[in-house]
């Protein structure tokens, strides 16, 4: 460790991923006088998601009014009402780059193990290029979509043609006039569908399950009458307005269940004036519960399913041939590319990177039965690591931005306390107040809609909401506005500890 400019020790922190929560934590950390830092990024540029999901028409769903750092850098001339992934990368770069952060990133630096020391008390952090990085404190703040899920079909390595997952685009393949199969009907699917379908010759989607979609009224704030609404003072009250609004929203999918009829007419009245053939409404209406799995926004998917070179195939898939997809009901479907929106790896978070705590505990092993941390921040047997954007800390209707935002200063303290003990301390929750937080939270979340049946990327197999905050978003935010000390167990590096005293008497 090294002294920062008030005198005291600095702890080297090392944040892996460069998207709004790592950045963002960054940028707390140094307003703090913390700068021995290191950021580690896979990619080439900073952004996570942003930067990944280039693919057509990817965009937030999410009001650009939400989709900024409110405690720093507020973004107030957004260009589109819900902006574009080229524009929010943009301001990621943005912020990185005023805050002096780009002199601590390490670009093209995969992480793929990280161990706790108790010799030294800090963490061993290894990249794929065999780089060994030095922590006191370890922040993991990768996200929950960061891994694409490539469904394990049979034969699916066999098609001859070009294949990629949305959030690996390959741009460098024409789609004109192609056959072009869709593999899934996620949030990335509703943006790039209707593009794919102007240019290929005939799309063929093969949908699993069809989500519940609400409109999505996007414009540009450069259009006469919505320049006004560019305005600070109109941005911030519109800011709350939807803020308040998604609280409501959370509540209907966590505890005013029987309220969520209201909402799922609107989206099912959605579907019958934008599909008018009772055949194909049919394969889009949705068999479930509203909010069991995740409900999207788009205005332009259903129209560009009703377009005459698009089938929607709905029987199960068998297999991946060399040539095209095969389904149950025994037909080949012969396509020159296939794209898959499948989403991502939600319940593995960190499945590129084998994390080991204090005694030897595999982060992985402890979590077979689900991930958990406390806040979803601190994990039980991990030392001094804060997970950003860790388990249950996402929303079902909200800014994940809000929630990040509650994690900063909470990290920030933390990182703060240790700096203030001796040399070789660190940190550990508590076992007890882990378990009753979880405990807490799952017997909340087992009255959500997301347990009601349905199979989402929410739940996993053994029966667990891994992902969802239980509450409304401001109750998180109350909870996690100060680090406690008497909530962690401190302790010391072994090199560190004085040794037993032995009595004189005892020496030969």
């Amino acid at each position: 460790m090294s002294a920062d400019t008030r005198g005291n020790r600095s702890p080297k922190v090392v944040i892996v991923g460069t998207g709004l929560g790592g950045i963002g934590l960054a940028v707390h950390l140094k307003q703090t006088g913390i700068n021995n830092l290191v950021i580690l990024e896979q990619g080439h540029d900073v952004g996570g998601v942003w930067r990944d999901n280039n693919y057509p028409g990817a965009a937030c769903d999410v009001p650009s009014t939400l989709y900024s750092y409110n405690s720093f850098k507020t973004k107030h001339n957004w260009t589109m009402r819900y902006s574009g992934q080229a524009e929010i990368q943009s301001y990621i770069r943005g912020v990185a780059e005023q805050y002096g952060l780009m002199e601590h990133v390490r670009f093209h630096s995969k992480v793929v193990s990280a161990t706790f020391r108790e010799e030294t008390g800090d963490w061993s952090v290894m990249t794929e290029a065999g780089e060994e990085h030095i922590a006191d404190v370890f922040i993991p703040a990768v996200g929950t979509l960061a891994r694409p899920n490539l469904p394990s079909i049979p034969g699916r390595d066999n098609f001859q043609g070009p294949a990629w997952h949305s959030s690996r685009w390959n741009h460098d393949v024409p789609l004109e006039g192609k056959r072009v199969a869709v593999i899934g009907t996620g949030a990335s699917a509703l943006q790039f569908v209707p593009h794919v379908q102007k240019q290929a010759g005939k799309l063929t989607l093969f949908q699993r399950s069809a989500p519940y979609i609400m409109p999505y009224h996007n414009f540009s704030y450069e259009e006469g009458r919505h320049r006004i609404k560019r305005a600070r003072p109109l941005m911030k009250l519109d800011r709350f307005l939807f803020w308040y609004v998604m609280e409501i929203g959370q509540q209907f999918l966590t505890r005013w269940l029987k309220a969520r009829s209201v909402v799922k007419s609107m989206s099912l009245r959605h579907l019958k004036k934008q599909v008018k053939d009772p055949v194909l409404r049919a394969k889009l209406t949705p068999d479930y519960e509203f909010g069991c799995k995740r409900v999207l926004f788009s205005s332009k998917y259903y129209p560009a399913l009703t377009q005459p070179n698009v089938e929607v195939v709905t029987d199960r898939i068998e297999e991946i041939t060399a040539k095209g997809v095969r389904t149950a009901d025994g037909v080949e479907h012969e396509v020159d590319a296939i794209i898959y929106g499948t989403g991502f790896k939600t319940f593995d978070i960190f499945g590129h990177m084998k994390i080991t705590g204090a005694g030897g505990t595999v982060l992985a092993e402890q979590w077979k039965e689900g991930a958990h941390a406390y806040l979803g921040m601190a994990v039980p047997n991990f030392p001094n690591m804060f997970v950003v954007y860790g388990p249950n800390t996402d929303l079902g209707s909200g800014s994940v931005l809000f929630m990040l935002e509650s994690q900063f200063p909470y990290i920030k303290q933390a990182v703060e306390r240790i700096r203030e003990l001796p040399a070789g301390s660190f940190v550990s929750i508590r076992h007890d107040v882990w378990k009753k937080f979880d405990d807490e939270i799952q017997g909340q979340l087992a009255k959500s809609v997301w347990v009601s049946g349905c199979s989402n990327w929410y739940r996993n197999e053994y029966g667990r909401v891994v992902t969802n905050w239980s509450q409304r978003s401001w109750r998180f935010r109350r909870r996690a506005s100060r680090f406690e000390l008497d909530k962690y167990q401190v302790g010391t590096a072994t090199a560190r500890q004085a040794p037993a005293r032995v009595p004189a008497e005892g020496i030969s």
